[in-house]
Formats: structure tokens, C-alpha cells, sequence
């Protein structure tokens, strides 16, 4: 599961999720805001990619994205039910229609700024962290 740890409304998901899973063991949680995100060992999904929808990658390496993404995830931990009925349509397409109003909106909502000051902001940091080192992660 790729996340933004930055994101307070989907910490509180992933919190729940990881609480869950340590009865399962079955998802590995993957922060996207931190410094050491690596889209190299994540399907090649860069930051502002997976800022834009959740992603989740699955153990056979297909990317999935959106409600499905969160079917899958609580399919894992038991809570399959919970997502169950976004199987069948129409419900399926306004779930989908509603969490990409969310995901679009979510950086406003929650009270952040653009992903276009967020991005000038991880470059800028990247670039007092690193300074031109090789060492350091693109």
C-alpha cells in the first residue's frame, strides 16, 4: 500500500489498516512522503503519480488504483465486507465517481497546499539534503 503519510484524514486509514494487519501480516505500508520513497522498488511510481489516487501493489506486481485499490487492501485484513457492494453496479461507478472527487479535492480539504507547492518543496529539499551527491534517491 503506497500512502501519504503526510495526510492526516488518510492516516487515520492507514492506522486503522495497520492495526489490522498485525494479525495478518499480509500488506506492506509504504510511505510516499518520505524522504526515502523509491520508485524504483514501487513499480516505477513516482510521488506525484501516487499523490494523485491510492495505489497498491500487489504480491504479482499489478498496480491497482482507486476503490479497488481499498477493496483489495480490506479484502486482506478481514474487512472484505466492507467494500463488497462496490463490486456490483451501478454502485460500483459512484463509488469510483465519488473517490475521484475526493482524491482530487483531498490536498484542499485537508488543508494543504497544491501538489505544485508540495512538489517545489520535496525538490528544495532534495536538493538542501543531497546537494549534488549521487548517493541520494531521484
Amino acid at each position: 500500500m503506497l500512502y501519504d503519510g503526510d495526510c492526516p484524514l488518510c492516516m487515520r486509514e492507514v492506522d486503522m489498516l495497520k492495526e489490522r494487519n498485525e494479525e495478518y501480516g499480509t500488506i506492506k505500508f509504504v510511505d510516499i512522503s518520505s524522504n526515502d520513497y523509491s520508485p524504483q522498488e514501487n513499480q516505477g511510481l513516482n510521488y506525484e503519480t501516487v499523490m494523485g489516487q491510492i495505489h497498491a501493489i500487489q504480491s504479482d506486481g499489478n498496480v491497482v488504483t482507486g476503490v479497488e485499490a481499498f477493496r483489495k487492501l480490506y479484502e486482506l485484513v478481514g474487512l472484505g465486507w466492507v467494500y463488497s457492494i462496490t463490486k456490483f453496479e451501478p454502485i460500483g461507478k459512484v463509488a469510483d465517481a465519488v473517490y475521484d472527487i475526493w482524491a482530487k479535492y483531498r490536498l484542499q480539504v485537508t488543508g494543504r497546499p497544491p501538489i505544485e507547492a508540495i512538489l517545489e518543496a520535496r525538490k528544495k529539499n532534495k536538493v538542501e539534503t543531497c546537494g549534488n551527491s549521487k548517493a541520494c534517491k531521484t
